[in-house]
Order: structure tokens, then sequence, then C-alpha cells
């Protein structure tokens, strides 16, 4: 089962599951002290037993009385479900909700449980490296002016080379608001591809030391791109849907920030060779390869 991430915040956890809605909402009367509004209501499945929500605003669990912990998201869609023990009676999370942690008084037991999150990312027409039929799809969100994207390709270029016939890279663009030529840089790379030569573009681009609209032209003319057509086709309506798509995309995946890696939709807990490459052997395992 896939269980995909998604970007909310719900103020109002508490009032979730209670049936309550604004008609049946006790009148605050005369007390100006406190001001409220519902923002969210939803049914769950079962007697909740316990609740509680992550500390990112993205998720919350509730415990039922059908021997489940059921994961949402804040506004209101279901996750997946985890079946618990009978007597379980309380639980708590991780504040990401990497982990849970079950109480069960009937036998006085404790019980960790670690959860994954696996996301749908559509790849479809992002600029890829590797076997375009690879068992093993690394999904990158990046963004051209963050530091910390450029420090992460040696190490992503190092996974391809251990394995050159399972994985393949996909690339797609999160050019963050703060940063004033990512989305520039973003569209240039798009354009890039157009002709054929977005990593030569990609390379170069992130061996700059400092973004500018010159050095992003710059950067065309060193890769013998047609200029004209290249400036044609980064204010195109095509490039500009392109872009788009892939922040709707992150956006669904609950990405917040750059880089982040998925690796067959699942999010790698260590950004390590060995740590991604645990992934990839596992994945390769379920799938019969390996």
């Amino acid at each position: 089962m896939k269980f995909p991430k998604l970007q909310s915040c719900c103020l109002a956890a508490l009032l979730v599951g209670t049936g309550v809605n604004a008609d049946t909402m006790p009148d605050a009367g005369q007390d100006k002290r406190v001001e409220w509004k519902i923002q969210q209501t939803w049914p769950t499945a079962g007697k909740t037993l316990a609740m509680v929500n992550s500390l990112d605003g993205k998720l919350v669990f509730f415990l039922n009385d059908k021997q489940q912990v059921q994961i949402y998201s804040t506004q209101g869609q279901l996750q997946g479900s985890i079946p618990v023990e009978e007597g379980v009676s309380s639980i708590d999370i991780a504040p990401q909700g990497e982990t849970l942690y079950l109480i069960n008084n009937t036998n006085q037991s404790f019980t960790s449980v670690a959860v994954s999150f696996v996301v749908d990312v559509d790849t479809t027409g992002a600029p890829f490296k590797g076997p375009s039929d690879a068992p093993v799809t690394i999904t990158l969100f990046t963004d051209f002016e963050c530091p910390y994207c450029r420090q992460i390709i040696p190490l992503l270029d190092e996974i391809l080379e251990r394995n050159p016939k399972n994985v393949k890279l996909s690339f797609k663009n999160l050019p963050l608001k703060f940063h004033k030529f990512a989305e520039p840089s973003a569209k240039a790379a798009l354009a890039a591809n157009e002709q054929g030569k977005f990593w030569a573009f990609h390379d170069r681009l992130f061996a700059e030391t400092k973004l500018t609209e010159e050095s992003i032209k710059k950067t065309a003319v060193e890769v013998k791109l047609d200029i004209p057509r290249f400036e044609k086709d980064m204010e195109s309506p095509k490039i500009q849907s392109m872009l788009q798509k892939d922040i709707l995309d992150a956006q669904s995946a609950g990405v917040t920030g750059t880089p982040t890696i998925f690796i067959n939709g699942r999010t790698p807990r260590q950004r390590s060779l060995e740590g991604l490459q645990v992934i990839i052997d596992d994945e390769l395992q379920k799938l019969g390869k390996k």
C-alpha cells in the first residue's frame, strides 16, 4: 500500500473526527476572550480511542476500536492503516510521524513501529539519465540556486555508476521563491532539454558560483545551443506548463525543500551512498531483480 505525503496544516486538530459542525457547535455566548472557527471536519472509521498529529502539521494518527491506527492527511484524506494488537490503548509518534509508539495496557508492553510513506511521483517527460526501463527510479526535486542541491550531485552520480542497469535519475524542478534566479534557471534548463542538451546545461549551470541572467545565457552559449530558439522556448507556454507541473507534483508529494529524493517513491532517511543503496537493493529484491 502506498502512503502519499501531502502538504497542509490544521490548527483545529482537536475538532477533527468529532462530528461537530457549525450548526451543533456550542454557542460561545458573551465570552469575548476566544475566537474560534471550524477549519476541518471529516468522518473517521470506528470509535476513536486516541489521536496524535505530527509536529510538521502534515499527518494525523487515530487509534480506533477496530485495532487500527489510521493515518490521515490534515485535509482528511486517508493515507493508510496500520494493524495493532488487541489491548493497545495509547499512541504517540516521532515529530514527523516516522515512528509510531504503542502502549498496550492489557499485556503491559511498549512497541515502536517504523512508518514509511511511499508517494507516486509522475516523471513522465522529465529529463533523466540511466536506462529508460530501469526498475528503480530516483526522483530528484532540486533548485539551481540551492547550494545543497549542488553538493548532492556527486553522490547521485556515484549511485548511477554503481547501478548502471537498474537505476535511472529523473530530474524535477522546484525553484524556491526566495531564490531570484531559480525559476529562470529552471526554464532555461528545460529549454536546453528541447535541444537534447539538458544534462550538459545542468552540469555547467551548477558549476557557476553565482547565477545571473548573464551566466544563464553564457551557459547556453557554452553548450552550443541555438540561442534564438533557446530564448523563445524559455518563454513558451510549453516550458511554463512543464515547470508548473513539477511544482504541483512537489506539492502533492509533500516536498517543502530542496534537494528532496525519492527512490521508487520512498524517502531515504540517510543521504549517504550506503543509505541510498540499501533502498535500491530492497526495491530490486522486491521486484525479483536481485
